[in-house]
């Protein structure tokens, strides 16, 4: 299979887990059209407004910092090869390859709908995550805006709030951001995977450059927001070379805390990623597919709780050792931020802020 320039995903195809009807197209057609129009165009990207019932989504899982969060896109024009919610595209009979980073829906009245959920007299405050699905700063938020007005919302209301980007494009909503960090109501994590352009191009071929999260992550830091580095996800043989690199350019911008994820290849992004694997980096491939099945008790993907947030084997001991020896030796010392939602201004859907 053939790379599309621009693009994570090699392929397209539905998927199966569904048991769908499949669709092929049929050969000899396919090369009738060639002939008659050229070989096949650049997928072109297309967004689709959604006008969902509710925007915040609540969770029970055990293994996760947070219980609920707001997605205002569905798909992410990123493209990040080893994204995890790519599966979600499958539920709606999309591929999670090439539909992912090209078929985009927004969600416009996200705003209105957090506001309305925030409103209700039996809701409690606690931290809001944006961006644990799709990238709430990908390019198209650049047209829509989405993600300020959910900010605006939270500022509004005083309720907190977490984001997680690989976009410097964060920055344009610094103002807003600069204000909720100066109540305690707001943390920023940008993840990088390597300091090579060219190998995030292959990687993540929409997102921005990593010179730029990582000046975007200097910025924060003179603003006064809590931030921090995210090395997300390692993958063994193609981005864990450049743990120290990362480290030490976050915090020659005055960054104190740092995380790190394991790849993670849920469902459909295992055979994806193979796919990636073998376009880019034939030479290795079976190499990194062990490795990671070594972490992940023999399987391309551990789905349990806590042991898929935390890999073990050898090659995991010896990162996570690595990581710490390096976090020591430049100084990365800071603690979790602890956000305040103590206060919590409830809203009334008459655009009123509750005294109470």
């Amino acid at each position: 299979m053939q790379a599309h320039k621009g693009r994570g995903a090699v392929s397209g195809q539905a998927s199966k887990r569904f048991n769908l009807p499949q669709r092929e197209a049929d050969g000899d057609w396919l090369d009738v059209v060639e002939d008659l129009d050229g070989p096949p165009r650049h997928p072109a990207t297309t967004v689709t407004d959604e006008h969902p019932r509710s925007i915040l989504s609540f969770n029970k899982s055990p293994d996760i910092p947070f219980d609920r969060s707001i997605n205002a896109y569905r798909g992410c024009e990123h493209g990040c090869i080893y994204c995890f919610a790519r599966p979600t595209h499958a539920y709606h009979d999309l591929s999670p390859g090439l539909d992912f980073e090209t078929r985009l829906f927004a969600k416009p009245q996200a705003a209105r709908l957090l506001r309305e959920t925030l409103a209700k007299p039996a809701y409690h405050p606690a931290p809001i995550a944006m961006g644990t699905n799709t990238d709430p700063y990908q390019p198209i938020e650049g047209r829509y805006r989405i993600t300020r007005s959910v900010l605006e919302v939270c500022l509004e209301t005083r309720h907190p709030v977490t984001i997680t980007t690989k976009s410097d494009r964060v920055l344009h909503d610094l103002d807003l951001i600069a204000e909720m960090a100066a109540l305690d109501l707001v943390e920023v994590g940008i993840s990088v995977t390597s300091m090579d352009a060219k190998l995030s191009r292959l990687l993540e071929p929409r997102a921005a450059a990593p010179v730029k999260r990582i000046a975007a992550l200097g910025r924060l830091v003179e603003a006064g927001v809590p931030c921090h580095v995210s090395i997300a996800p390692v993958i063994p043989s193609i981005t864990d070379q450049y743990l120290e690199d990362i480290l030490q350019a976050a915090s020659f911008q005055g960054v104190g805390r740092a995380t790190w994820i394991m790849i993670r290849l849920p469902h459909e992004v295992a055979p994806l990623f193979r796919e990636w694997l073998n376009a880019h980096f034939p030479d290795r491939a079976g190499k990194v597919m062990a490795t990671i099945q070594s972490m992940r008790g023999g399987r391309d993907n551990d789905p349990d709780f806590f042991t898929r947030m935390r890999p073990s084997g050898v090659w995991a001991d010896l990162f996570r050792s690595r990581f710490k020896l390096a976090m020591t030796r430049m100084g990365f010392s800071r603690p979790n931020i602890a956000l305040d939602s103590s206060r919590f201004r409830r809203p009334s859907l008459d655009g009123q802020l509750s005294l109470l």
